[in-house]
């Protein structure tokens, strides 16, 4: 198999399940769908972070080559209340130094990546996301120090072939 006939699977399998993914979450209603439907149609959720009002948010990251993670909060009740979408800049603003990495998890979801620098002192959390240039790719990174604490963020984005 060429490289093109590599990319263009590649791609065909991102839209089948993007377009999998779209369509299960079409099927779930905030305000009527129960937790029994969000794990028929999503399945396990990776994390389950408890709320301070009783509700449960389930994360279900799309990660690492895909550029989504949904966080679908449930009330006490067990009901589906809503559907967001965690990679969002305005998620990204508020990563602040000196969250814990579980701060950071609970905001953005699983990271796509973990990669240790030891030289540095440091690791490093990264999450694929929308590219601002149309065809290329875009990363998202969360920097940490030894001990689990924030030191940085950055973004970067790579240009189409």
């Amino acid at each position: 198999m060429n490289s093109l006939s590599r990319a263009l699977a590649a791609f065909a399998s991102i839209i089948g399940f993007y377009g999998c993914d779209a369509a299960h979450l079409a099927d779930l209603k905030p305000g009527s769908s129960t937790a029994q439907e969000v794990r028929e149609r999503l399945g396990a959720p990776a994390a389950e972070w408890p709320n301070s009002d009783g509700s449960v948010t389930w994360e279900y990251p799309r990660g690492p080559e895909g550029t989504r993670c949904w966080m679908l909060t449930l009330n006490d009740r067990g009901v589906l209340v809503t559907i967001d979408q965690a990679l969002t800049d305005e998620n990204f603003a508020r990563i602040q130094k000196g969250w814990s990495a579980e701060q950071v998890r609970r905001v953005l979801g699983k990271a796509g990546s973990e990669t240790k620098f030891p030289l540095k002192s440091e690791v490093v959390w990264e999450w694929r996301i929308d590219p601002a240039i149309p065809g290329g790719r875009a990363f998202y990174h969360v920097h940490f120090n030894l001990d689990g604490f924030v030191t940085g963020t950055a973004r970067r984005e790579d240009a189409p072939i």
